[in-house]
């Protein structure tokens, strides 16, 4: 296989075709696992530290030691990103319970196995970030928080992956998920922001969304720049009758939702404080970051 990437596996850098994991893994057979996607710019991680914590995190509350330190973790990242010569992409960090037998038992699982991968990514396309995309609200509802805590980055995305089925079903790019109560919590892949008069609006966490890092960093540009923004519950009614609605992720950053179950949101094109805090978040990303060639 030509042109392999190199992939971090269990403290070994090998070519893709060689990075193998057993069917026993119980990341494989479970979902027992904690993952993050991290982007990388200009030859710098962006928010290396933030994301290394998070995967801490959801692994402290699933009960999974990861076998190294945070600071050895950074270095999987930056040798990774080196040893495939990229300055911009994506990183797929990735910790499962590991190896072990067929019962459901975690403590059959003496090491956790952890893998690194840093490629390419395919943003959606450049003329979608102007015109913005359709979505649809998914049936599926997001996971309770009481239940599967969506905090946790786990392996087990089949709540998402079945609300994507239906915005795949339904010719959109995405699906809104809300929760038990009829809130709106998040999309399979993004969080989600409004604007009403010149204010932004998105749902807190304990209406059962992940943490969003690309969130933390818009919601800490609006405050910069001087725009009211609050984490708010808020319904479909208040979605459809947005002058603005984007949602924001790591693959995504932020990207304008111009109709949402048929409805036209504000003029039906990119808003102008959506526009403002993409081009920000851009230009605070290439900037920012850890050095992986330093």
């Amino acid at each position: 296989m030509s042109d392999e990437l190199i992939i971090y596996l269990d403290g070994e850098y090998v070519k893709e075709s060689e990075a193998k994991v057993s069917v026993f893994d119980h990341g494989l057979l479970y979902g027992d696992g904690v993952f993050e996607g991290i982007r990388f710019y200009n030859g710098r991680i962006f928010k290396c530290k933030e994301h290394i914590d998070r995967i801490f995190a959801a692994a402290k509350a699933i009960m999974l030691e990861i076998p190294m330190s945070k600071e050895e973790m950074k270095e999987v990242l930056i040798e990774t990103c080196r040893r495939n010569n990229l300055k911009d992409g994506y990183i797929r960090l990735v910790v499962t319970r590991g190896r072990g037998d067929l019962g459901l038992s975690p403590t059959k699982c003496p090491k956790p196995t952890v893998f690194c991968i840093a490629s390419t990514i395919t943003l959606y396309p450049k003329e979608m970030y102007e015109k913005g995309m359709p979505i649809i609200t998914a049936a599926q509802r997001r996971n309770k928080a009481t239940i599967v805590d969506p905090q946790v980055k786990s392996l087990n995305y089949l709540n998402n992956i079945l609300a994507k089925i239906e915005a795949n079903r339904a010719g959109a790019s995405e699906a809104l998920m809300l929760n038990h109560d009829g809130i709106v919590a998040e999309c399979t892949g993004d969080n989600i922001f409004i604007v009403k008069d010149g204010v932004i609006y998105t749902p807190p966490i304990h209406v059962g969304i992940l943490d969003g890092i690309t969130r933390r960093t818009i919601m800490d540009l609006a405050k910069e720049m001087g725009i009211e923004i609050y984490e708010k519950e808020f319904t479909l009614y208040n979605v459809y009758n947005a002058d603005e609605c984007f949602l924001t992720g790591t693959a995504a950053e932020a990207i304008a939702v111009t109709q949402v179950d048929g409805r036209t949101i504000g003029s039906g094109v990119a808003g102008p404080i959506t526009k403002k805090l993409l081009k920000a978040f851009q230009e605070y990303a290439r900037n920012n970051g850890e050095p992986i060639y330093e």
